[in-house]
């Protein structure tokens, strides 16, 4: 049974206006935090100024390190200052339905059911039966660095995005119900893809228990987007964590790429060493993003090879290593390269708000050596991992339209 409670004390915007200027993509979304300066700079009210305080300086020479004691102090300060501000109000003992309306996928509806999830919930060593299920490694200092924010801003800014199977589409209809009774009471356009982000902040009782019962009819959730998000929560004992419940059949997936630094790689050696594995075709194209799952770009010396992995490269039985962001670690990263850490400094990983064109320009400017494209990672291969307990490789999945960080908020103590 999946858990949902409500937010006891919800930070929200005021209106659609606020919502607008408050918003920003999630911290983990940039590439540089010079990138987070320039957005600062352009919409001073981000919620980004409390995410990610080091980088709300007066200069971008004047950018803070990430998780020191002054930037956390900065943290509070406008966390304080967000708080009394006239564009956000206090709403105790509420859900959130949020949408997310994607012009790419107009025929879908995608709404989830947000509030706080029971930290105890997630399915640890020491909770073996918890029902939600994360699927990727967890780096302590990075999730210690979050929870060091929440502690100096007494809040929860972060969202997880969870994902559930609900099969008979019971929990989709029991949320759609809810949105139709009125309109929404913010939302927010994502600048980037186009998406309307909609809120309704949902504090009737027998309306709040109606979406509860619909959520705990499903076995399981799955940590989507946020595994150190839940980890920050749980290590300052907040009890819960700010989250969101998509069904999963309504999510949207992008790829998640990779540049690569390799001095010493050459196409003929990929070639030569690839082809015992792969089929290996070479493609005379300016750019290649693959749309199928075990078709690879490799972007090498000026051209793009396309591989295909044959039968024996991966144990098709294990969901995990049948990724193909595995895949390329294995044969590629760690078999020619010799970067046997997935998370090494070698690899810079690309997100779907960032195209083949991007890639292909960071190797010829010579920033890096080589550009690995994949087909974004199914839903249905997803949840496969998770129900076989096993880890997704890191830098898998990259969830299209993202939540937006600032809509609704929790505040603690």
């Amino acid at each position: 049974m999946v858990n949902v409670n409500p937010i006891r004390r919800a930070l929200v915007p005021v209106d659609s206006g606020a919502a607008q200027r408050l918003c920003s993509p999630n911290y983990d979304e940039f590439q540089s935090d010079r990138e987070i300066w320039d957005l600062l700079q352009v919409q001073p009210e981000s919620v980004l100024r409390v995410t990610m305080p080091h980088c709300n300086a007066s200069s971008a020479d004047e950018i803070l390190k990430d998780g020191c004691p002054e930037a956390l102090a900065e943290g509070a300060e406008k966390m304080e200052e967000m708080t009394e501000s006239d564009s956000t109000k206090v709403v105790e003992n509420a859900l959130f339905l949020y949408e997310i309306a994607d012009p790419g996928r107009p025929e879908v509806r995608q709404i989830g059911l947000g509030g706080m999830a029971p930290t105890d919930d997630i399915r640890t060593e020491a909770t073996p039966d918890g029902v939600i299920i994360r699927n990727e490694g967890i780096r302590e200092e990075k999730a210690k660095g979050r929870a060091d924010l929440i502690e100096a801003t007494r809040a929860i800014i972060g969202t997880v995005n969870l994902s559930v199977d609900d099969r008979e589409g019971n929990l989709l209809a029991s949320m759609k119900r809810s949105c139709e009774k009125r309109p929404c009471d913010f939302e927010a356009l994502d600048n980037e893809d186009g998406s309307a982000h909609r809120i309704w902040v949902v504090t009737d009782p027998d309306e709040i228990a109606s979406l509860r019962e619909a959520l705990a009819a499903e076995p399981h959730a799955y940590v989507a987007d946020g595994n150190h998000r839940s980890a920050a929560a749980a290590m300052r004992g907040t009890g819960g964590f700010l989250t969101v419940f998509f069904p999963a059949h309504t999510m949207g997936l992008a790829p998640y790429n990779r540049l690569v630094a390799a001095p010493e790689v050459t196409r003929e050696t990929l070639v030569n060493q690839l082809s015992e594995s792969f089929d290996i075709e070479s493609l005379e194209v300016s750019t290649y993003q693959p749309a199928r799952v075990h078709e690879i770009g490799v972007y090498v010396e000026g051209s793009w090879l396309k591989l295909s992995p044959r039968l024996g490269a991966y144990d098709a039985s294990n969901a995990a290593q049948s990724i193909d962001s595995d895949i390329v670690q294995r044969h590629i990263f760690a078999g020619i390269l010799g970067i046997e850490d997935p998370r090494a400094k070698e690899l810079t990983f690309v997100g779907g708000n960032r195209d083949a064109a991007y890639l292909k320009s960071e190797v010829d400017a010579g920033g890096h050596d080589l550009a690995v494209t994949l087909a974004p990672v199914t839903i249905e291969q997803f949840i496969e991992v998770c129900r076989q307990n096993r880890i997704m490789p890191p830098k898998s999945t990259w969830f299209q339209p993202k939540i937006r960080s600032g809509l609704v908020m929790a505040l603690l103590g």
